[in-house]
């Protein structure tokens, strides 16, 4: 062959590019940066939505344990109102029906007094409760409220003038119409009555 003929096959021949076995290596790279941003934008999502969730869940127990807190005041308001003398007889009537179950008055009004006003039998530490057969039925901010009033004990207080003191439980229930979850609160509550008063001093 002659050195011309070499060299026009030489020149006919494709030269390869430098950096052979290099090819898509940059798209690779690219693909997993992308890849990573991805991951970190989910997983930020991911945490923003569990702290919403969690606020939501403090937000609805702070609203429930609300709810039932004002179911104690009405119960201990209540309390004091139907020991007043001239409400012996019966529940006062602007308690009915709301928040007193007219079916429940009756019943509600001895268990306040602590014996039936039919037979005269003890109604201390009744077995009904806040969510089976409720003395209180309210409706608070969303929340359906049922609560139960017990009579628990009378302790006689000495030397303040023949003070009488009844203690009673008063548990509360706050249920989320929406949800159906529960919040649950207990108070004891005493009324002290003294001697020639028309209403009882309380306290929680």
């Amino acid at each position: 062959m002659s050195m011309v003929a070499m060299e026009v096959s030489v020149a006919d021949c494709p030269s390869k590019p430098r950096g052979t076995g290099q090819d898509g290596v940059a798209l690779l790279t690219v693909m997993m940066v992308i890849l990573m941003l991805s991951l970190l934008g989910i997983s930020a999502l991911t945490t923003t939505g569990f702290e919403n969730r969690m606020a939501g869940f403090t937000l609805t127990g702070e609203e429930a344990a609300a709810a039932s807190d004002s179911c104690l005041g009405v119960g201990a308001n209540l309390i004091r109102q139907a020991l007043i003398p001239i409400n012996s007889g019966a529940i006062p009537p602007q308690f009915i029906p709301n928040p007193v179950p007219v079916t429940n008055a009756v019943i509600l009004h001895d268990e306040i007094y602590g014996r039936s006003s039919v037979t005269g039998a003890s109604t201390k530490n009744s077995p009904d409760t806040a969510t089976g057969t409720p003395n209180l039925v309210l409706a608070v901010n969303g929340f359906a409220v049922s609560g139960d009033i017990d009579f628990l004990y009378i302790d006689n207080t000495t030397g303040t003038s023949g003070a009488t003191t009844s203690v009673y439980q008063i548990n509360c229930v706050a249920t989320n119409v929406a949800l159906g979850t529960t919040s649950s609160v207990t108070a004891v509550f005493a009324c002290t009555l003294t001697a020639g008063s028309t209403e009882c001093s309380k306290k929680f």
